[in-house]
């Protein structure tokens, strides 16, 4: 079967995003307008059975904040793309914020839960970016 023959659903599952991808430039956009501090980019797409494609980490210093950086990425993603998250964790919290897009997981974190769960540890096989200024 032919890409060109692929229902569009089938399509949109196999096309392999980017670090240029639309929904990880959103994701980085609202992050940066709520203000969301340490901004880190995992690519996974080398490592094999990964479970998604990339992972986005950002710090916040309160649940509010943290809050806030995730209603805005779910308000701009679907907004923009149509798009809402396949699953969301820990809204109820005040540590750790999870949406998941399946390529793009997205975690928002409190800074001292980000340093005990040291996620970019765990991935440091994978090509990590850190857009901190």
């Amino acid at each position: 079967m032919t890409t060109a023959s692929m229902p569009t659903t089938i399509k949109k599952n196999t096309t392999r995003l980017t670090q240029r991808s639309k929904i990880i430039q959103l994701i980085i956009t609202a992050i940066e307008d709520k203000k969301g501090d340490n901004i880190t980019i995992i690519d996974l797409r080398k490592i094999k059975d990964s479970i998604t494609d990339f992972m986005i980490i950002c710090s916040a210093t309160s649940s509010h904040q943290l809050r806030a950086i995730a209603y805005h990425i779910e308000e701009l993603v679907k907004q923009t793309l149509k798009e809402n998250p396949y699953r969301r964790n820990g809204i109820q919290t005040d540590t750790w914020l999870i949406l998941d897009y399946v390529h793009v997981i997205v975690h928002l974190m409190h800074p001292n839960s980000r340093t005990y769960y040291q996620l970019e540890e765990m991935w440091s096989d994978a090509k990590i970016t850190n857009l901190s200024k």
